[in-house]
């Protein structure tokens, strides 16, 4: 049960992100369909496992205690530094250059600036853009879950699913004012939920 919750709260976290992503999609009235949702999730899937398998195998060479502290560790300091970093941007119109810690101001921007050919709609060029910046994101973390043996096939599943799931939510709730108000503090709650995950993992 532990390795279904662990991969599920990782998957919420690392999906946060999409929800920030559909949210500014949707204030700029810019379409997200569905190939290029699908184009999305397979994406931030497949880094997904590419970088969880390279924490599969650092982890062959460590002790399984090792391993769960030293990945555990890793998460809890990312979660920390996501923390931290979108503090600064609650107080101030400050612009990240991390997909990671943007919240739905900034992405506002990016949003416009990823729509290359201006049509309204995300192709599946620009789609495969914004997949890789959601990706990248999510390397780190993908590697020190794996160590920690957060559970890859639970992981991708969940990951696929509710990168899809979250893009649809942001994009419907873009204009409403729980969006404005979830798009302010998802950096954060990323953070947070990152270091749950850590503290969870040290002590299973």
């Amino acid at each position: 049960m532990i390795l279904i919750f662990s991969a599920l709260l990782f998957s919420i976290s690392s999906n946060l992100d999409n929800v920030v992503v559909g949210m500014a999609y949707g204030i700029k009235k810019i379409k997200i369909g569905l190939l290029a949702n699908l184009i999305i999730a397979i994406t931030t899937s497949l880094g997904t496992f590419l970088s969880m398998t390279v924490g599969t195998y650092i982890a062959k060479f460590l002790s399984k205690h090792t391993a769960n502290i030293l990945g555990a560790v890793i998460i809890i300091i990312l979660g920390v530094y996501f923390v931290i970093v979108s503090i600064p941007n609650l107080k101030k119109n400050t612009s990240s250059k991390s997909l990671a810690v943007k919240d739905v101001t900034d992405m506002v921007k990016y949003a416009e600036e990823s729509d290359l050919d201006n049509s309204g709609d995300i192709d599946i060029k620009e789609a495969i853009l914004v997949a890789l910046g959601l990706t990248f994101n999510n390397l780190g973390t993908g590697v020190a879950a794996s160590i920690t043996g957060v559970s890859i096939q639970f992981t991708l599943i969940f990951t696929f699913t509710l990168s899809i799931v979250a893009i649809l939510f942001g994009e419907y709730i873009g204009n409403h004012i729980l969006g404005k108000f979830l798009g302010k503090y998802t950096p954060l709650f990323s953070g947070i939920l990152f270091i749950i995950l850590g503290i969870i993992e040290i002590i299973n």
